[in-house]
């Protein structure tokens, strides 16, 4: 996470992540009961509402538990990946702690169905697969199409190649060199099951239950920049989105 979006983060949603971080890293084991919300608020300086806020946000996410009257309690069973998505700097923020590793590197080819999402009036496009890894774990296989105009852009970036792996993004990388910005994904969410090539990569069962989520990437005038087709594996990976009121 940056700079910029550490300073807007709530104060609740910086602690949660403190917290989650110190389970995640084995701080607090499975079962053992962490600070007070007394203890918590003097050690971060802050309210305890604040820390009861962060608290159910990681009980939401199964990283903790909590038992009336005694406390609350790690929970090894949730350390899952989870990100919070509302936004595309909520995207580009997988690349602060997960890998990308290339399984299909750049090339272009011919590919009818995302040419038509793309809106291209050629079926030819450049397509790009890789796979995401959190603490050594893959978790995710995404297949991103892009337009001759844009690919052009990352052609010979080397975090693209065959073999490569980096804490980058594809958007993250491409970011720099377009002149109309990434300003929406326009995203659908459904279940699938793992196909060889997916149950071969993320190592589960051909026919295992998968969560498919569907991204189209368009810039300020409305023109599809990026198309990514992803099939998370549900028992390493947690999907939360946060919905609110118009207006608040």
């Amino acid at each position: 996470m940056d700079d910029k979006v550490r300073e807007t983060e709530p104060a609740y949603a910086q602690l949660a992540r403190r917290l989650r971080d110190a389970v995640d890293a084995g701080h607090y084991s499975d079962g053992t009961r962490l600070p007070t919300e007394a203890e918590l608020a003097e050690e971060h300086g802050v309210s305890r509402q604040t820390v009861r806020r962060a608290f159910q946000d990681l009980v939401v996410d199964g990283i903790v538990y909590r038992v009336p009257g005694r406390g609350t309690f790690a929970n090894e069973a949730g350390r899952r990946y989870r990100r919070q998505l509302g936004s595309i700097e909520d995207l580009l923020a997988l690349s602060a702690d997960t890998l990308m590793q290339i399984v299909s590197p750049l090339r272009r080819g011919v590919d009818i169905d995302a040419a038509s999402r793309l809106r291209l009036d050629t079926d030819l496009l450049y397509t790009v697969v890789l796979r995401r890894v959190h603490d050594g774990i893959p978790f995710v296989l995404t297949t991103i199409h892009l337009p001759d105009r844009v690919a052009a852009h990352v052609l010979d970036a080397p975090e693209l190649r065959a073999g490569a792996s980096s804490r980058n993004t594809v958007i993250g990388l491409l970011e720099p060199h377009l002149d109309s910005p990434i300003v929406e994904a326009a995203q659908s969410i459904t279940v699938a099951a793992a196909t060889e090539q997916v149950a071969r990569e993320l190592d589960c069962a051909v026919g295992h239950p998968l969560l498919r989520v569907d991204r189209l990437y368009s810039n300020e005038a409305g023109v599809p920049t990026e198309l990514s087709v992803s099939y998370f594996l549900p028992e390493h990976y947690t999907y939360r989105v946060t919905l609110r009121r118009a207006g608040r």
